[in-house]
């Protein structure tokens, strides 16, 4: 087996950016997605969540098994990311019930979509998630983007994103979507709020 690609030394760019904004253009790549709505803090999001990590641990631990797809090379499992927009565009981002978001968690080149859907059987069979039906294996590419990491609590975020729009401006550049992306380098589960890194990342256009 080759090399371990581990994303924090082969993307550092893209997963450990510093804590000041910059502008980037973001190749396209492979992701396990999955959609939802609402306040992130309810239960649904939590089962959404479980559902990307269980297939994606699948795929990643295939090469014990007689099942590891053509071209299978050792990895760290890629953190969990999220696209987040608003339900009704005239509420406040501050209404949590309000958000509408992509969930995904990037795949190594190697997955295809015909893997993808022998990952997803063999999953349900083993840790059953009634979510699993709703994954979709898709390929995105953010193009030209601004991003930073931020530091602290998901609910302080809107300042970095100031930080970031000025950036843009001073560059030459403006955001070009109300979209973000989140990329969740801290587990939330054992980091405090005011330790949490967090990748913030939006379109940029001319």
């Amino acid at each position: 087996m080759s090399a371990k690609i581990d994303y924090k030394k082969h993307d550092k760019a893209l997963y450990l950016p510093k804590g000041e904004p910059v502008i980037l253009d973001v190749p396209a790549m492979p992701f396990v997605a999955i959609e939802g709505e609402g306040d992130p803090n309810r239960p649904a999001f939590a089962q959404e969540t479980e559902a990307l990590y269980a297939l994606s641990y699948a795929v990643k631990m295939s090469y014990k098994g007689s099942d590891a797809p053509e071209g299978y090379y050792d990895y760290t499992v890629y953190p969990l990311e999220g696209i987040w927009s608003l339900v009704d565009l005239t509420r406040p981002a501050s209404d949590k019930s309000n958000l509408k978001y992509t969930l995904m968690i990037r795949q190594p080149d190697f997955l295809t979509e015909e893997g993808f859907r022998y990952f997803v059987g063999k999953t349900a069979a083993k840790k059953p998630n009634p979510l699993l039906d709703r994954l979709k294996f898709v390929t995105m590419e953010d193009g030209p983007s601004c991003q930073m990491m931020h530091v602290g609590s998901y609910d302080d975020e809107t300042a970095s994103f100031e930080r970031m729009e000025a950036f843009c401006e001073e560059a030459g550049c403006r955001r070009a979507s109300k979209l973000h992306r989140e990329i969740y380098i801290s587990d939330p589960r054992r980091t405090a709020p005011e330790k949490l890194r967090t990748v913030l990342r939006f379109a940029v256009a001319k």
